[in-house]
């Protein structure tokens, strides 16, 4: 169609879908990447550990809990203030180790390699892997590399997997929300969506904003020794805060209500945002985490957290409700609702 090109141009949340190809969005975490899990691959790969739809699989082998997880990284660039690819993809898959309360082990790292790739680029970034995993005490135990023709590639792409042992009585998931429970948030939001953009497109702000990309295993483990009130904690990454909560409403069948005054969000952020044209709410994160807990234990669990380097900023944003005809809503500074849907598509592709 002829005007398909003007269309293509405008920045529109929801991309054109029409032709039956993959798109950018199907790998947002937004509802295209929803649409694509439920229809192509839970059927293809049906089975109760996978339909639960947790950032990890959690297994019993032999008597022994364990939390299995992988995950892939494109981002772009490479580099960006406060990490890079290799510590990403190291602290992103202890996380998700960590939001299903494991205690992570061990790492596998896979490489895709572009011909034509600087020696000293990947140096530096297995450097950054092992000073990262050193940081967690993990172990990168296995791996492969594979080389692709100059021009196929994009340099560098990384896939990681991580194995955890889940203590005994942690039970948690996306599943288990009920109405009545406290919404915690263990920080600022937006740093690492926002860190990539201005990177990536030679943004200059007054201040430097850095990714927030950080190993979260030991605040897990400080939460679940304050209390037996958690019901799930997952890091908002993909899709930010919004896709996060709009996915452990659906998996629940309740809703969440937040309080916009309650969610913090630095100034330098909410200026870039403000500036873009970007909401906070949908920018990922990489060193932030969402828990779901039980009422009485709430005020139990945000004290660990703000004992803790990583969650010092740690609010209750808002409460579970019974299900409505929307997931989440937020009642605005202004006074009103707002609907706090999940985009189709991705504000900032290749952030992780």
């Amino acid at each position: 169609m002829a005007d398909r090109p003007s269309i293509a141009m405008l920045s529109c949340p929801a991309p054109w879908r029409s032709d039956g190809t993959i798109l950018l969005g199907h790998g947002s975490g937004g509802k295209l990447s929803a649409e694509l899990v439920r229809s192509l691959f839970l059927p293809a790969f049906a089975n109760p550990l996978l339909a639960r739809l947790d950032d990890q699989a959690t297994l019993q082998i032999n008597g022994q809990r364990l939390a299995f997880t992988t995950d892939s990284f494109v981002v772009k660039p490479l580099f960006f203030p406060g990490g890079d690819i290799g510590t990403l993809a190291v602290n992103g898959t202890i996380n998700d180790l960590a939001m299903g309360g494991a205690q992570p082990l061990f790492l596998s790292a896979a490489f895709i390699l572009e011909e034509g790739f600087p020696v000293e680029a990947l140096r530096r970034i297995v450097f950054s892997m092992q000073q990262a995993a050193n940081a967690a005490g993990v172990q990168i135990v296995t791996g492969d590399t594979k080389v692709v023709e100059r021009g196929k590639g994009d340099g560098i792409f990384i896939n990681t997997t991580g194995i955890g042992v889940v203590p005994d009585g942690v039970e948690l998931s996306a599943s288990q929300a009920r109405p009545g429970d406290k919404v915690i948030l263990s920080g600022s939001i937006g740093e690492h969506g926002i860190a990539i953009l201005a990177q990536r497109e030679g943004l200059e702000f007054e201040t430097t904003i850095v990714s927030d990309c950080a190993a979260m295993h030991t605040l897990t483990a400080a939460m679940l020794a304050a209390s037996h009130g958690l019901r799930c904690m997952r890091d908002p990454t993909r899709g930010g805060l919004s896709s996060t909560l709009n996915e452990i409403a659906e998996q629940s069948r309740v809703s969440v209500e937040l309080e916009e005054t309650n969610i913090p969000v630095h100034e330098e952020v909410a200026g870039a945002c403000e500036l873009l044209g970007l909401d906070p709410l949908y920018v990922a994160n990489e060193g932030k985490l969402v828990a779901i807990v039980a009422p009485g234990d709430a005020e139990a669990v945000l004290a660990a957290m703000r004992q803790h380097p990583l969650g010092r900023e740690a609010q209750v944003i808002g409460t579970v409700k019974a299900a409505d005809v929307a997931p989440v809503t937020m009642r605005t500074n202004l006074g009103t609702t707002r609907i706090v849907d999940m985009l189709a598509g991705d504000q900032l592709p290749r952030i992780c």
